[in-house]
């Protein structure tokens, strides 16, 4: 994989279309005083140039890759076992779900004011940071207000070229880092318009045991999936995990199973166009042979199209299982009945997906031993898992910590925005005895930050007697030599600092939120 030079972006004359849907790998910048508007050009009628469409028959993903220096000479993807067809090409085995009616429209349904003013909103309320264009949220409308009517004829033509995606990684809370792509805000946008158009297209045939990414569907469903199979009997679990899913998506078995339903040619040659725009490493972009980059609003339902394969040879063999996104589990009734599943499985993953499954993550094993979207189902109840805990108090100490110079109002804002979070989605755990314990430690948390603010034992002493302590446990404690985490637990802080008082300071209650869950009748 050759590198390929980043050049700056630079304005043309008017009337002349932009580099960002021209340049081959150029990169676009924006000034930065340019002002946030409200996607004006939405609000009237947007001009439509009826461009010659260069379609040809028989084409394959390739053939959107000509005359594209960076794919040039590049490697190849390895090929499955089983032959693929390319995203028009016509097999004799298709599912009769799967034919898809006349679509010959779709690029305009995609390019139309209304599907764009939703992508639109959508992307404004995500944020997200900027590609390596460097253009934020806020300065595309302008740009777009500019430059639409040649990004619009590019599109329409199938000479836009998606720009490559930043890498950037995040770490993960059982450890290591996951790599994820940040597209451009403009590419952004054409995704989310793409998703908006495809989605209703694949949902009808989408499994119903498949959660991730699916309007009316949420993970807390997949998790109560489990637990109803482990009620009826199913004590054994198959977990297999894929192997760096993301990044191995194998590009003819994908643009085979898009081309069942979508039969626009130009569109299908603009997803192959994203799924080869490659990414930026270091100044350098390197060429993506495979994968879909995760971060993207496309990569969700491309993710979902192709494990729908999965989910139906799931069905097809009637097994009980629940899949979010590239995360599932298939229950079985007996430990042998599960190596048989995992061995076939195993199989079809490999030879008909072109996927890895990892052989260090994956293992059959008794239901409450295997982890399902951060939950465990213990004797039928559900339970977060351990490591979850760990890291709930890692990131109160942090919120918490004594170093952290903020307000105690931010501080507080801060601690609350994500013990609610965390509370919306862990709070289905049908285990209360952890909960009280965590709450008294995080108002101890919350008292030693107090403490440290007030700093001198003079004001330590006023404010515990302004908030009602006893003078002398205000002055023992006030003049107290012991570290904060100590003072913290004393009498005199905690008949100060009450349980109330943090409450009405903005500190929330573990407790309350999972009584709000359980036992909604009583708020």
């Amino acid at each position: 994989m050759s590198p390929r030079t980043e050049t700056a972006y630079k304005a043309k004359e008017a009337g002349e279309g932009p580099q960002h849907s021209e340049a081959q790998g150029s990169v676009s910048m924006v000034d930065a005083g340019v002002v946030q508007l409200q996607f004006a050009f939405l609000s009237g009628e947007i001009p439509t140039v009826q461009a010659e469409r260069e379609v040809s028959r028989g084409h394959s993903t390739a053939s959107a890759l000509v005359g594209r220096p960076e794919h040039e000479g590049r490697q190849e993807p390895p090929r499955c076992a089983e032959p693929v067809t390319t995203p028009n090409g016509r097999t004799g085995n298709r599912r009769s779900e799967d034919k898809p009616e006349s679509q010959s429209n779709l690029l305009e349904r995609i390019l139309s004011r209304e599907n764009m003013l939703l992508a639109w909103k959508r992307v404004k309320a995500n944020k997200g940071a900027a590609g390596i264009d460097a253009m934020t949220v806020e300065q595309l409308p302008e740009f777009v207000r500019q430059y639409w009517t040649h990004i619009r004829l590019s599109l329409e033509k199938g000479t836009y070229t998606p720009r490559a995606v930043r890498r950037v990684e995040i770490p993960k809370p059982t450890g290591g880092k996951r790599p994820l792509g940040i597209p451009t805000v403009l590419d952004r946008l054409i995704q989310q318009a793409i998703a908006q158009v495809l989605g209703p297209l694949f949902e009808p045939v989408f499994s119903e045991h498949s959660y991730g990414f699916r309007p009316q569907r949420s993970a807390h469903q997949a998790i109560r999936a489990v637990q109803n199979a482990a009620q009826e009997g199913y004590k054994v679990a198959v977990d297999a995990d894929l192997s760096k899913f993301f990044d191995t998506v194998n590009h003819d078995v994908l643009m085979r199973l898009v081309g069942r339903r979508v039969n626009d040619k130009r569109v299908m040659r603009l997803i192959a166009r994203y799924l080869c725009a490659g990414v930026s490493l270091n100044g350098c972009i390197e060429a993506t042979a495979q994968g879909v980059p995760q971060g993207g609003p496309l990569s969700p339902l491309l993710a979902n199209i192709v494990l729908h394969e999965l989910d139906k040879e799931l069905e097809q063999r009637e097994h009980r299982f629940a899949r979010y996104a590239d995360d599932f589990i298939i229950m079985v009734k007996s430990r042998s009945a599960g190596q048989r599943v995992f061995a076939s499985i195993r199989r079809f993953i490999e030879k008909r997906l072109c996927l890895c499954v990892n052989e260090t993550k994956s293992k059959v094993a008794p239901l409450q031993e295997c982890r399902f979207l951060g939950f465990r189902i213990h004797h039928k109840r559900i339970r977060w898992d351990p490591d979850v805990e760990r890291e709930f108090k890692r990131r109160i100490r942090k919120l918490t910590g004594r170093n952290w110079g903020v307000s105690m109002e931010f501080r507080l804002h801060k601690l609350a925005e994500y013990m609610r979070g965390w509370g919306n989605y862990y709070g289905i755990s049908e285990y209360y005895t952890p909960i009280p314990k965590l709450d008294k430690w995080i108002r101890r948390r919350v008292r030693l930050c107090y403490w440290k603010m007030w700093k001198k034992p003079r004001k330590r002493m006023a404010e515990l007697m302004k908030l009602g302590t006893g003078k002398k446990e205000a002055i023992l404690a006030g003049r107290s030599r012991k570290g904060y985490w100590c003072l913290s637990s004393t009498l005199a802080t905690q008949s100060g600092m009450t349980s109330d008082w943090l409450a009405e300071q903005g500190l929330l209650s573990l407790k309350d939120l999972w009584v709000a869950i359980h036992y909604p009748q009583q708020r």
